[in-house]
């Protein structure tokens, strides 16, 4: 009897081990994946039929997979990171809006990917990044407007992109579409711009990148200085560039430069003097002059001493002609350098001076009487000419006689009265004048060859100054304000006008100036009852 047991002790000792080898077996085999819940699986394909989430998991066999009428919002972040196989994607009469940064992180192996007739509005800049196989993308018939710049990084094996059915508005937020599309080897089908972009009822694949106007610019804020002024001027003496204001309630002229470390402007030099109303630097021989006008106590003349490095005061200007000065323009005609001081007083006279190698004398005295508020020297057909405006008349054009050598009047600018200052500017050969008014409309007049002819008005409410300003390619025209915001217009050359560009909070701005540093330029503007300002003129590329 115990020689039978051990044997049978033996077989059931080896079937336990074989029963517990199996059940280890079965610990260790991984359970395949079911077809969840709402979606139809075949051996390597799944359809997924109004489902109110992605599912977590597929059959590992699968490598096609398809949504139809699904409930979820967006597609998010790694949806698809348990499905690394898949080999085409499709999405179609879904009701999501949005598709994430990185939805389809993880899908290595994907080479067609179909999101259609979908309600598609917006798309992340880093949406199909990693998709580094992707062959064929359709976005089309969604409600798409624009696409995020380079949103096709990195997909160098694309073949295919479909964008058809969509809103696409070809602006410059579409600008790298159009320069990606040239230097791409996958095809797109005809994309018509949208009805609302500039280039509606055009093909995007015909527009070229230079159909785009992307480029815009704006003042920035920059320095606010602590003082109020009445005038700007920048000029260049000794390579150097420098800026000088009429400060009247301080008596001063105040002279900026330009500080290349702190890259801020600083307090340079001072002239004193009485109520001071312009400060005009004027450059003959390289030798630095400033024309000091102030209100009381006459008008002077000064010298710039580069050995003691100060001013000096080297002339006094007739008090008998000039009463109340209230601008001042300096020119060169023939060689010879003038300047000419407006006066707005009732026994004043506008006069103009000459240098004449020692000092600056009178050189004529133009209409008494009138109480002149601004002059302006311009060219017109080549000739020197003076405008003056005045309180008691329309503005009035004087013409250079060279064999008299002396402005002789030539015509008025019809139904103008009230200009309170002219200033000019050029655009491509014509020539234009803005003209203030400090209530009721500005305007700007074009030269027709024999008359200034109004092209545009602007409603002015308090505007002391309507200056045209000049950087680079811009042409503006800056409107101020006494009782509001100044209005910048900006050039626009297919309308042949101003369009608005900007408003800048200035308190009571009386003049501005430009002045380019160091590859930079800047906008100095005046203001008779706050501070200083200092604007940055800045490119700004709205493709970016």
């Amino acid at each position: 009897m115990n020689g039978m047991g051990r044997p049978h002790r033996g077989w059931m000792l080896l079937l336990l081990w074989v029963l517990a080898v199996s059940v280890l077996l079965d610990g260790r085999r991984v359970r395949q994946p079911k077809c969840p819940t709402g979606c139809t699986c075949t051996k390597d394909n799944a359809l997924c039929d109004n489902v109110r989430s992605v599912p977590l998991s597929f059959p590992s066999e699968v490598v096609s997979l398809s949504f139809v009428k699904s409930g979820f919002n967006e597609i998010t972040r790694g949806s698809f990171a348990h499905t690394p196989a898949l080999q085409l994607l499709l999405f179609t009469a879904n009701s999501f809006d949005l598709i994430d940064e990185d939805a389809f992180l993880g899908l290595t192996h994907l080479e067609y990917l179909f999101i259609e007739n979908n309600k598609i509005e917006s798309i992340s800049p880093h949406a199909f990044r990693g998709l580094k196989t992707l062959l064929h993308l359709s976005l089309a018939y969604n409600n798409l407007e624009t696409l995020p710049k380079d949103v096709f990084k990195g997909m160098d094996a694309l073949t295919k992109v479909d964008l058809r059915g969509n809103n696409l508005v070809c602006d410059c937020m579409l600008k790298w579409l159009v320069e990606w599309m040239h230097h791409t080897n996958a095809t797109l089908d005809e994309i018509y711009c949208s009805d609302s972009s500039i280039h509606h009822e055009k093909k995007l694949n015909d527009l070229l990148p230079h159909s785009f106007d992307c480029i815009t610019t704006e003042f920035a804020s920059y320095q606010s200085m602590k003082f109020e002024s009445i005038s700007v001027e920048s000029f260049t003496f000794d390579e150097e560039q420098y800026v000088v204001f009429a400060q009247p309630f301080a008596g001063t002229c105040s002279f900026l430069e330009w500080d290349h470390v702190e890259m801020t402007f600083r307090s340079h030099d001072t002239i004193q003097s009485t109520s001071t109303v312009v400060c005009k630097p004027m450059v003959i021989d390289n030798h630095l002059f400033v024309i000091v006008a102030q209100l009381f106590g006459g008008s002077h003349i000064y010298k710039r001493d580069t050995s003691a490095n100060k001013f000096i005061k080297i002339q006094d200007i007739d008090i008998l002609k000039i009463r109340k000065p209230n601008d001042i323009e300096t020119f060169v005609i023939d060689g010879e350098s003038f300047f000419v001081i407006a006066d707005s007083s009732k026994a004043g006279t506008t006069t103009v001076y000459k240098w004449n190698g020692n000092g600056f004398y009178s050189h004529q005295s133009l209409h008494p009487w009138f109480r002149d508020t601004d002059v302006e020297y311009l060219e017109i057909a080549k000739k020197p000419h003076l405008i003056l405006s005045s309180s008691s008349q329309r503005p009035v054009v004087y013409q250079w006689n060279r064999g008299q050598k002396q402005f002789v009047r030539r015509t008025d600018i019809p139904d103008m009265e009230d200009v309170f200052s002219v200033k000019h500017f050029q655009i491509k050969g014509d020539l234009f004048i803005c003209l203030t008014r400090f209530i009721g409309d500005s305007k700007v007049m074009r030269w027709d060859g024999a008359m200034f002819k109004e092209v545009q008005t602007f409603p002015s409410r308090g505007s002391m100054v309507f200056q045209p300003v000049s950087i680079g390619n811009w042409q503006y025209a800056i409107l101020g304000s006494d009782y509001s915001l100044t209005q910048v217009y900006q050039w626009e050359t297919k309308r042949g006008q101003f369009v608005s560009s900007q408003e800048l909070n200035i308190q009571a701005p009386r003049a501005f100036s430009v002045v380019s540093i160091d590859n930079r330029e800047f906008l100095l503007a005046s203001s008779f009852k706050g501070k200083t300002q200092i604007y940055e003129h800045l490119m700004i590329d709205l493709s970016d």
